[in-house]
C-alpha cells in the first residue's frame, strides 16, 4: 500500500512521526523510533525563556536590572525550571541529526518578538531539515486585543521565515478568535505548514496545601475531535501542509485525520505510553484498513472528508452543535 506523503517539502514514505516530546532526550530511543519506521524526527522545543535566561544572565541581569527590559521581567522564569540552555539544545539537535538517517525537524517555542528568534537560523545551521515554531501564547493582559495578539503572531512568523531557508511550520493553539483568517495571514507571511494543535496543560489547585499543582496528562483519542474539525475546515482553503498532533492513538484515528486533510501524523502520547515500536503498529493498521476498503493509496483518502468535499459540510458548523444536543437520550 502506498502511504507516501509530502510534508514541508520532504518526500516521506508515510506520514507517521513522533511529535515534539521527551522521546528525543535519549539517543537509544531516537534510534528505536528510526527502527520502528518513523518518517521524520520532531525535536522537543527550545523555549523563548531558556534563550532569554542565558542572554539576561550574560548581561548581568541579576546584578543590574538596567540590562533587562521590563517586558522580559514579567515572565522571567526561575532558574530551576530551565533544564538546559540554548547551546545544550543545539548540541542535542546535532547528536540526533548525526544518529539517524531521517529528516529532523527543529522546534522553537515562544510568544513575543525578540532576540530568541535568532535561534531559528542556528537550528537550521545545526542540521534541521525544517523548523516547527510553536506559538504558545496565554493572553492575560486585559488591554491587549485579539487583533494585536494575532498580528504579533504573524509578525513573528514573517521575521522567522525571512531568517531561514528551510521550510517553516507553525504549531497553533485552537483558541484564536478567527482561526481561518489567521491561517490565511500565516500563509501570506510565509508559513509552509500548520500543526494542529498544541496542548494547553492546565494547572490544578491543591486546596489543602494552597499550591498550584501540575501533572502531565497524556492525550486520548477524544482529543482528536477538535483537531478533526479545524483540519477539515482549513484543508483546501489554506494552501499549506497540515500536521495533526494530539489524539492519534489508533489506525482509525490516523485515517480520520487524513480524511480531514492531514499530510503528517505526529504521535506523542501513544508512543510515550506504548513505546516507539507502536508507531509501526499504527502504520501497518492504516495500510490494512486502506486495503480492506479498496483504496489505492493514502493520498486517495487525504482530504476526502474535509469541509469542501464532505457530503455533510454542516456537520463541521453550528448545525453540529444542535444535532448533538438533540442526540442525547436519558438512560431508561
Amino acid at each position: 500500500m502506498d502511504l507516501s506523503t509530502k510534508y514541508l517539502g520532504l518526500e516521506l514514505p508515510h506520514p507517521f512521526m513522533p511529535g515534539a516530546s521527551p522521546l528525543v532526550d535519549d539517543l537509544d530511543t531516537v534510534r528505536r523510533l528510526e527502527d520502528a519506521g518513523a518518517s521524520a524526527i520532531v525535536m522537543n522545543s527550545l523555549f523563548e525563556e531558556q534563550v532569554i535566561y542565558e542572554q539576561e544572565t550574560a548581561a548581568h541581569f541579576m546584578d543590574d536590572p538596567a540590562y533587562s527590559s521590563a517586558e522580559a521581567q514579567t515572565y522571567f522564569p526561575e532558574p530551576e525550571r530551565l533544564s538546559f540552555g540554548p547551546e545544550e539544545y543545539l548540541q542535542k539537535l546535532l547528536r540526533v541529526v548525526e544518529a539517524v538517517d531521517l529528516p529532523v525537524i527543529g522546534s522553537l517555542n515562544g510568544t513575543t518578538k525578540g532576540r530568541w528568534l535568532e535561534f531559528a537560523k542556528l537550528i537550521q545551521d545545526t542540521g534541521a531539515a525544517a523548523l516547527e515554531l510553536n506559538i504558545y501564547a496565554l493572553p492575560t493582559d486585559p488591554e491587549e486585543s485579539a487583533a494585536e495578539i494575532e498580528g504579533r503572531t504573524v509578525d513573528i512568523v514573517r521575521e522567522v521565515k525571512n531568517s531561514i531557508s528551510v521550510p517553516l511550520a507553525i504549531k497553533l493553539s485552537p483558541y484564536y478568535t478567527a482561526p481561518v483568517h489567521l491561517a490565511k495571514c500565516l500563509e501570506v507571511a510565509g508559513a509552509d505548514g500548520l500543526v494542529l494543535f498544541n496542548r494547553f496543560y492546565q494547572p490544578d489547585i491543591d486546596p489543602e496545601e494552597l499550591e498550584i499543582s501540575r501533572s502531565l496528562r497524556l492525550s486520548s483519542s477524544d482529543d482528536l475531535l477538535l483537531r478533526l474539525r479545524w483540519l477539515a475546515i482549513l484543508s483546501g482553503r489554506v494552501q499549506v501542509d497540515f500536521a495533526v498532533t494530539g489524539g492519534i492513538h489508533t489506525p482509525i484515528d490516523a485515517i480520520k485525520a487524513t480524511m480531514a486533510g492531514a499530510d503528517a501524523i505526529q504521535m506523542t502520547s501513544a508512543l510515550l505510553r506504548n513505546g516507539p515500536e507502536y508507531l509501526s503498529i499504527v502504520r501497518r493498521g492504516v495500510a490494512t484498513w486502506l486495503i480492506e476498503h479498496d483504496y489505492d493509496s493514502l493520498a486517495q483518502a487525504r482530504g476526502s472528508m474535509n469541509h469542501l468535499r464532505s457530503p455533510d459540510p454542516a456537520g463541521y458548523e453550528r448545525a453540529n452543535y444542535m444535532d448533538i444536543l438533540k442526540s442525547w437520550k436519558a438512560d431508561a
